[in-house]
């Protein structure tokens, strides 16, 4: 549970790091390039994180969560009125990025109790 919540934080952080660059119409560099791939991306971060303990990752998440809805809040109507490379961006990264990992969250919660 711990690498999925800070895997979605990683992917939330790579949103406020790229979506100020995006949003006038810069882009972002290619994971291909830079990692050999997005698999290889999530590996390298997943194996960073990995040692952190559980409330370190949880105040990342909280952190992180807050700094993007604030940036995302103070956007211009322009970047979500059709699908833009911003918009896409916020899609990937977060709401259609949580959808992933629901279903594991559900399950693990299942098998908790919870």
């Amino acid at each position: 549970m711990k690498d999925i919540i800070a895997h979605v934080s990683t992917w939330e952080r790579e949103a406020l790091t790229h979506l100020p660059h995006i949003v006038v119409g810069g882009r972002a560099p290619r994971y291909s390039v830079t990692y050999g791939g997005i698999d290889a991306f999530n590996a390298v971060k997943t194996e960073e994180q990995r040692q952190l303990p559980v409330a370190d990752i949880l105040r990342q998440r909280d952190e992180t969560h807050e700094r993007l809805v604030h940036f995302v809040e103070g956007l211009a109507e322009e970047h979500f009125s059709t699908d833009t490379r911003c918009m896409r961006r916020i899609r990937l990264d977060t709401y259609g990025h949580y959808r992933k990992h629901a279903g594991a969250i559900r399950a693990w919660r299942e098998r908790c109790g919870g």
